[in-house]
């Protein structure tokens, strides 16, 4: 399979293996992809995960072009929204996946990316939907989450210009969380993983959905559903160890209940 997936203690990395073609995705791919987000969603071993690609120069180039060339407008729209279903699928899934962008995100790429609950990149990264050069634009979400993480302003310019960003702008505009050296890039991601990793991953995955709420622009609902999910961590064994914990001065020990 083109998704390499390898499993270290509780966290899951996931792998775009097609270097040959700046990890390109090709419908194959978006496919595999898929289904190792099954696989490990039914891992109850995994707390969270990591998406890179192999290789220095790329994390993923987006979608592998030479397969657009002769799609009509109803396969092309087909294809949109099975990119979509797997960018929504990691944006909701469970267990919090962090993107490790060790080169180029660009196009289907950087949505991939976007679509991640952060993203730590390597110094020489770089972000971008040139969509608008081939005469199309983002179709898996790019549109919606790049305006949502950074600016409205700031989107438009990326999606309008096609031009890329570079890993320090990314970092000031909040699309990404941390700037690493190249060979401390997998290292430092997987260290925050493991964090999130060690933690109640009921309380985790709550907190996840909830902040994904955010901008749907339903306050007083997203208010309400918050304060509901807040008691229900109150009938969970890890709240009761991270009360306990904290109480007694010591570390808590998380089961993930």
């Amino acid at each position: 399979m083109p998704i390499d997936l390898d499993i270290r203690a509780n966290v899951a990395i996931l792998t775009l293996n097609r270097p040959e073609a700046l990890n390109a995705m090709s419908p194959e791919m978006l496919e595999d992809l898929d289904a190792r987000l099954e696989e490990i969603g039914a891992d109850p071993t995994v707390r969270s995960a990591v998406l890179t690609g192999a290789g220095e120069k790329a994390f993923c180039a987006g979608a592998d072009v030479r397969q657009l060339q002769s799609a009509s407008a109803i396969e092309a729209r087909a294809y949109a929204h099975r990119g979509q279903e797997v960018t929504r699928r990691i944006e909701s899934f469970e267990k919090p996946i962090l993107a490790a962008v060790n080169g180029l995100a660009l196009g289907g790429g950087c949505e991939l990316a976007l679509a991640c609950d952060f993203r730590v990149a390597a110094e020489e990264a770089a972000f971008g939907q040139p969509e608008v050069k081939l005469g199309i634009l983002p179709g898996w979400g790019g549109t919606q989450r790049l305006a949502r993480i950074t600016s409205p302003g700031f989107a438009k310019e990326m999606i309008l210009t096609g031009r890329p960003v570079d890993a320090q702008v990314a970092l000031r505009v909040g699309l990404a969380n941390h700037v690493y050296p190249q060979a401390e890039l997998l290292e430092q991601a997987l260290k925050l993983a493991g964090a999130i990793a060690a933690g109640p991953t009921w309380a985790i995955s709550a907190a996840k959905s909830l902040c994904n709420l955010a901008l749907q622009g339903d306050l007083d609902g997203n208010l309400d559903r918050e304060a509901d999910v807040f008691g229900l961590a109150f009938t969970t064994s890890d709240q009761q160890e991270g009360v306990a914990a904290f109480l007694e001065k010591r570390p808590a020990q998380f089961a993930g209940h």
